[in-house]
């Protein structure tokens, strides 16, 4: 398993950057691997990503989401992977997002790439795009403020 770690400041309201980052069908406009994200219900995403070589899909389940505060996800098939994202006011206008990420690579092809810091990059630049998306929109493109509670991990 590996582990990853990412924060972004982004200049907009908490509020702002937590409603943005309930809206997971909007995730190929600044996650540059995933080609799409479709959300089944409240609780369950299909996943398809570009991993190397290779396209790949899983399902994830929201384990976890507090209005401004969480969104936690483990997947329910595919690669294993789980992770959770909070949110910190710095201010009026100003927002850390943090990226936790537990992720098992498949095959060598993944092992390597992880070995040599590609995840931590990919996570890096995407949390970068996000914070460019949604400084230049100022807006979020919708909101889901309800509450999903059964653990995390």
């Amino acid at each position: 398993m590996s582990s990853v770690r990412e924060s972004v400041e982004v200049q907009v309201p908490l509020s702002t950057a937590y409603n943005q980052w309930t809206q997971f069908e909007s995730y190929p406009q600044f996650m540059e691997a995933v080609d799409r994200v479709e959300q089944l219900d409240d609780r369950r995403l299909q996943w398809t990503a570009r991993v190397g070589p290779r396209t790949k899909q899983w399902q994830a389940e929201i384990v976890e989401q507090v209005p401004d505060q969480v969104v936690a996800w483990r997947s329910t098939s595919g690669a294993e992977n789980s992770g959770r994202v909070t949110f910190e006011s710095l201010g009026p206008d100003r927002t850390r997002v943090n990226v936790e990420m537990e992720i098992d690579p498949e095959g060598l092809v993944e092992n390597v790439g992880d070995a040599l810091g590609f995840v931590d990059r990919q996570v890096k630049e995407d949390l970068e795009r996000f914070k460019a998306f949604i400084e230049s929109r100022g807006v979020e493109t919708g909101a889901w403020r309800g509450t999903i509670d059964q653990g995390v991990r």
